[in-house]
């Protein structure tokens, strides 16, 4: 890297190693926010180091929590289910969504008034989605147009059974972190499967949490019971060294102790359909999560269209699927309109970005193609913000004939701090 701000990356023929990505962001949120609702004292192993994460845990300490970090060992003193304390000052999310709309949750329950903000970009997410189903439990919120800053009002909730129109983890957590401050149960319907680790969380608390098919519940007053856990790595972050090896014929890349559950991994079947190897251990299991090692051989290139039925279970993994035909085959992308209220409206940026670097990409209201021609230009390329697109484009860039410049570069410390300087040992 050049700067903090700006990225330079050079082109590589191919890419070689084997790594260990950081701890998992969507599990570390919710291990401490399950840490700080249960009793007693819980530590958590290899924490995502991202600011995200952080900003969980500065809220939970300005929530009375006592909060310490040590390298990326995290311990928590919970204060069960209403041992919060009335924040002094607003509680600052930062760039995190999921902070916001889960800490949303848990404030509901509360009997006392909070004020949850955000940076310009989180200001601008919407946040009607987990205002509504809060607001049938009981919940008052107050919002600038569905938008941050929320002034969550906390009272007595009763329970609901919800019926979400929008697949979000997010929104499903929050009303189920809601629910465990209930007298009775609360259940929510998901329209298509999402990421599971809220209900596998629950249970390695001692919270019980219930699903059958799309359907989740929980019984409010449990009690849960501080834990020692490890936190799996991140899936998330794995993808981009797995496309750039798929995108690379003859690069290998080996990653180790990276989470491996089922409502995560289906990238590795898009890598399959695109060409790549993948081979997949599964080595041990936590808390309900299997951990194990990813290998991903680039050997020759295609195409893959990603259905509207299979984005849910990608949507993290989108951005990194873009990179992956930047050099050559072609992704289609359709049912994706939740990229536009992300961190930044991901489609509108991956196009404007894919196409600064000389790569053939269109844009459409719910999703986008991009047509790799393997002559790529190489070119500046704006990651608006978004720690995702940065790595995106940095992995596009790898192809370029010569070097590319990735602006906002700075943006991976949401998530993946160290992610040029791994970027830098595998390239062969």
């Amino acid at each position: 890297m050049s700067s903090v701000q700006t990225a330079t990356v050079t082109p590589a023929r191919r890419l070689l190693g084997r790594i260990r990505v950081p701890g998992d962001k969507s599990i570390s949120h919710r291990y401490a926010l399950l840490a700080a609702l249960s009793e007693g004292r819980s530590e958590l192993r290899n924490y995502a180091p991202g600011a995200d994460c952080h900003s969980t845990l500065s809220c939970l300490a300005a929530l009375g929590v006592e909060v310490s970090t040590s390298g990326d060992i995290v311990t928590l003193i919970g204060r069960g289910l209403r041992g919060f304390r009335s924040p002094s000052s607003v509680l600052d999310a930062g760039n995190s969504g999921t902070t916001m709309r889960m800490l949303t949750g848990v404030l509901a329950g509360q009997q006392f008034d909070a004020v949850l903000v955000g940076d310009d970009s989180l200001s601008r997410r919407p946040m009607r989605r987990v205002i509504e189903p809060l607001s049938q439990m009981g919940a008052r919120i107050e919002a600038t147009d569905g938008h941050a800053p929320l002034t969550v009002y906390g009272r007595s909730l009763t329970p609901v059974h919800y019926t979400q129109t929008i697949a979000s983890a997010q929104v499903k957590s929050a009303i189920l972190l809601a629910g465990l401050h209930t007298e009775g149960t609360t259940s929510v319907t998901e329209p298509a499967r999402t990421r599971d680790h809220t209900e596998r969380a629950l249970a390695a608390f001692g919270f019980e949490a219930r699903t059958a098919g799309l359907t989740t519940s929980v019984r409010g007053g449990q009690r849960g019971t501080g834990q020692s856990l490890p936190v799996p790595g991140d899936f998330s972050s794995a993808a981009f060294w797995m496309v750039a090896a798929a995108a690379r014929p003859g690069s290998e890349i080996t990653i180790e102790d990276v989470g491996l559950n089922p409502t995560r991994i289906a990238l590795i079947e898009v890598l399959r359909r695109f060409g790549a190897h993948v081979d997949l251990r599964e080595t041990a299991a936590a808390a309900g999560e299997p951990i194990g090692t990813i290998i991903v051989q680039g050997r020759h290139t295609g195409s893959v269209h990603v259905k509207p039925h299979e984005v849910p279970e990608l949507i993290d993994e989108l951005p990194a699927i873009a990179a992956l035909a930047a050099q050559s085959g072609e992704v289609r992308v359709d049912g994706a309109e939740e990229l536009r209220v992300k961190e930044s409206d991901r489609i509108a940026a991956l196009v404007a970005g894919c196409r600064a670097l000389g790569v053939d990409a269109d844009e459409r209201r719910d999703g986008f193609t991009i047509h790799g021609s393997g002559a790529l230009s190489g070119g500046v390329a704006d990651a608006a913000g978004d720690h995702r697109l940065a790595m995106a484009f940095a992995i596009a860039a790898l192809g370029a004939d010569g070097p590319s410049r990735i602006e906002g570069a700075d943006a991976v410390a949401i998530s993946y701090p160290g992610f040029f300087a791994t970027l830098d040992r595998l390239v062969a």
